[in-house]
């Protein structure tokens, strides 16, 4: 038994040194040792429904290596015609560390949609950092992007 457990830890231990280092170095943001994008938030419905909604894996698919979950089989049907309409900007990190040379997590409920792009930020407060002057954060973000991935 002390072998088995011994060799599962060694296993562990080699797949997450071969991982990337930190979840910023990936063009999307997910979850530790996840591909879900957008926290398995339906990206659509921010557009439709106006509001952050849950996906399912019933309504799911994957777009550059990354899986992308659905609230129904319209908003995934939506996201198939058209992904670069309703992708969240810089991968889904947030926009106003991006903005600021450095990227963070986002929660899907903190969120805006500006000139038909979405963006999402870190918690209440850097929304209403970002939301303090966002042209000016919209432009330093797409300035730093994608350059702060290998910071």
């Amino acid at each position: 038994m002390r072998k088995l457990l011994t060799a599962l830890a060694f296993a562990l231990g080699a797949f997450l040194f071969s991982a990337p280092a930190h979840a910023d170095e990936q063009p999307v943001y997910t979850g530790l040792l996840s591909r879900v994008a957008v926290s398995g938030y339906d990206p659509v419905a921010y557009f439709t429904d106006g509001r952050p909604v849950r996906g399912t894996t019933q309504f799911r698919t994957t777009h550059q290596g990354y899986e992308y979950r659905f609230a129904s089989a319209e908003h995934l049907a939506a996201f198939r015609a058209n992904p670069a309409r309703y992708l969240p900007q810089y991968g889904g990190y947030c926009a106003w560390a991006v903005s600021q040379g450095y990227t963070a997590s986002a929660d899907p409920t903190n969120w805006r949609i500006v000139d038909g792009k979405l963006y999402l930020n870190y918690n209440d407060e850097i929304q209403r950092r970002w939301e303090q002057n966002i042209p000016s954060h919209i432009r330093e973000a797409n300035a730093n992007w994608p350059r702060v991935l290998s910071r």
